[in-house]
């Protein structure tokens, strides 16, 4: 029955959605002030075996006398073995997590939601555009894509954020300009020293300004998006205006996210949960429920 319904969804179900499994934190990286990637590996080999899922969805941790959050997967299910994301402080729960280091136990269930349609985006371009933070849920993405990269025609990676010292996965992404198999345009909102300047290499402004420097077929390319909110209006306008079918864009809306099983409530945005009908929805989605955003 499970098998059906994971066919019939086109995404891996959990064993038990209420279930949470033991892991631990096995290293933890400072990415920028308040941002920390923590790296954790299942206790269980066996969960370890069965874990599988999607870029673009997201698990609920369990914080030890703090509670439970939801966090998007910001490591590729393409390499086994441990899951990675990405929190920032923003309260009580995260900041539990944060004095957290090596060795200590949490648990998580999942992985709940959909994810990017990486299926149909198979044999044409993709464009990632991530907006500050979203870059940890595109990372699964970037990274599924580049261990498949036989599977994809070009792909290009769009990131803008403040200024150098908000930048998250600051090597990382260093490297990838240094790749030839995906292009990288990098922008910050005000240049201010030298590290800003050498970093997005003298483009300063919003992210939509990035747009117009792609190279690629719009109608052969399947798009990515994830950032403020806020921003989706504008990125979808200009994506449109530069001949993006609507059909082919999906961004990525985290947002009062509680049970990850849409039972709550809370999450709730016109007839769509977001944590069972995304985080990931259509650009349409988001101009016809105008709450979303």
């Amino acid at each position: 029955m499970k098998k059906s319904l994971e066919k019939l969804l086109n995404k891996p179900l959990p064993a038990d959605p209420f279930l949470p499994q033991k892991v631990v934190i096995t290293d933890v990286e400072e990415l920028a002030p308040e941002h920390k990637k923590f790296t954790f590996s299942f206790l269980e080999p066996s969960s370890c075996e069965r874990w599988n899922h999607i870029p673009g969805q997201f698990v609920m941790l369990t914080v030890p006398k703090a509670g439970e959050i939801p966090i998007s997967i910001c490591s590729s299910p393409t390499r086994k073995g441990v899951i990675e994301l990405t929190v920032r402080k923003v309260g009580r729960k995260t900041e539990v997590l944060h004095s957290l280091g090596p060795g200590s136990v949490v648990a998580l269930r999942g992985p709940y939601g959909n994810g990017f349609p990486v299926g149909i985006m198979e044999n044409h371009n993709v464009l990632i555009i991530a907006g500050g933070l979203g870059i940890a849920p595109l990372r699964s993405l970037i990274w599924y894509i580049l261990d498949r990269r036989h599977l994809f025609k070009e792909v290009y990676l769009l990131y803008g954020t403040r200024n150098y010292s908000s930048v998250l996965y600051k090597d990382e992404l260093s490297r990838l300009k240094e790749r030839k198999d995906i292009k990288c345009l990098y922008i910050l909102d005000r240049l201010e020293t030298p590290e800003d300047e050498e970093w997005s290499q003298g483009r300063e402004g919003l992210i939509t300004d990035l747009i117009p420097e792609v190279s690629l077929e719009p109608k052969e390319t399947y798009v990515a998006v994830c950032g403020p909110p806020i921003a989706y209006k504008f990125i979808g306008k200009e994506l449109l205006k530069n001949g993006y079918p609507e059909s082919q864009i999906f961004v990525s809306l985290e947002r009062k996210m509680e049970c990850g099983i849409g039972k709550c409530g809370h999450c709730q945005i016109g007839y769509k949960f977001a944590c069972v009908d995304g985080p990931v929805f259509p650009l349409w989605d988001t101009k016809n429920l105008p709450e979303m955003i």
